[in-house]
């Protein structure tokens, strides 16, 4: 029953504590009482880009996950906000906002890679969140992806022969469906001169380069993952949703008072969301809830 669900706000599920990842007890509590099949949407991305801002419009809230106005980090770790899902009955919707990536407080990329890989394999949606274009530049900052078969073999086997992309189809068939979200995107959608879908400006942008230089494949590498690993894509692109000066009142702001274009942008993506991200399943096709979802 829905009924079960009491989270009036957010609460910390992946606790990190000087570098350390730790699984809070009185989230994975929360989660082991949740009997009905569970959707998992996970966001990631650099520190302040409004990921959190994203996931209150899912949770139907204008507060709750913490958005922050200034140059530090606001979340930690990764925060846990059950809800019931507004258009599948009987279902939970579990949002996961995670903390930035390329926090300049904490120098350790490593830190990072383990909440990017948590968030892909807890989600049954995976929210890669950006400002501006798909340029090199996001590529590059999406390099985490490339460690995840490095991470999951290195826990499931020694051969260290096996973490070769083109080894990784196994991995596929748990790996959450992806979502790129570019927020404040100012360019015209084309390309050769003809107009872009956001999806088809995402496939245009992760086309590989036919030369086998070192410089080619490092340009392969994080696309030829994200192809891979992701086999289901969409993308939205978003306007700036107010004037910068404004950015820090967002959450305070009614829609009135936000551009029409972003306020349409958005309920686009929560309605893509909530009608098309899938139950969270483990091998074998079994819907995953709360006791199978606990990590130990």
């Amino acid at each position: 029953m829905a009924s079960e669900i009491h989270m009036t706000g957010p609460m910390c599920l992946i606790e990190n504590t000087n570098g350390r990842l730790m699984a809070n007890p009185e989230a994975l509590k929360i989660l082991s009482a949740i009997t009905q099949p569970m959707v998992v949407v996970a966001i990631v991305g650099l520190y302040r880009t409004g990921k959190s801002y994203l996931m209150n419009k899912l949770a139907g809230k204008k507060k709750g996950f913490s958005l922050g106005s200034t140059v530090q980090s606001h979340t930690k770790g990764i925060w846990m906000w059950c809800v019931p899902h507004p258009k599948k009955p009987g279902h939970i919707l579990v949002l996961l906002d995670t903390e930035g990536l390329g926090d300049v407080e904490k120098g350790d990329n490593q830190n990072d890679s383990w909440i990017f890989a948590l968030a892909v394999l807890l989600s049954s949606t995976f929210v890669y969140n950006s400002i501006g274009t798909i340029n090199q530049q996001a590529m590059d900052q999406l390099y985490y992806v490339t460690e995840l078969t490095h991470r999951i073999r290195s826990k499931s086997s020694p051969d260290e022969n096996e973490n070769e992309v083109e080894d990784s189809a196994d991995f596929v068939s748990f790996f959450p469906d992806f979502v790129w979200t570019l927020r404040d995107f100012s360019l015209d959608l084309e390309a050769d001169g003809q107009p872009l879908t956001p999806d088809e400006y995402l496939t245009y942008s992760l086309k590989l380069k036919k030369g086998t230089s070192q410089k080619d494949e490092t340009f392969n590498l994080p696309r030829l993952c994200i192809r891979k690993f992701f086999p289901k894509k969409k993308c939205f692109v978003f306007d700036r949703p107010v004037h910068r000066r404004k950015l820090a009142q967002l959450e305070k702001l009614q829609d009135e008072e936000l551009d029409p274009e972003f306020v349409q942008q958005v309920a686009d993506f929560c309605s893509y969301i909530f009608s098309n991200s899938k139950t969270k399943t483990l091998s074998g096709g079994i819907q995953v809830n709360g006791p199978r979802k606990s990590p130990s």
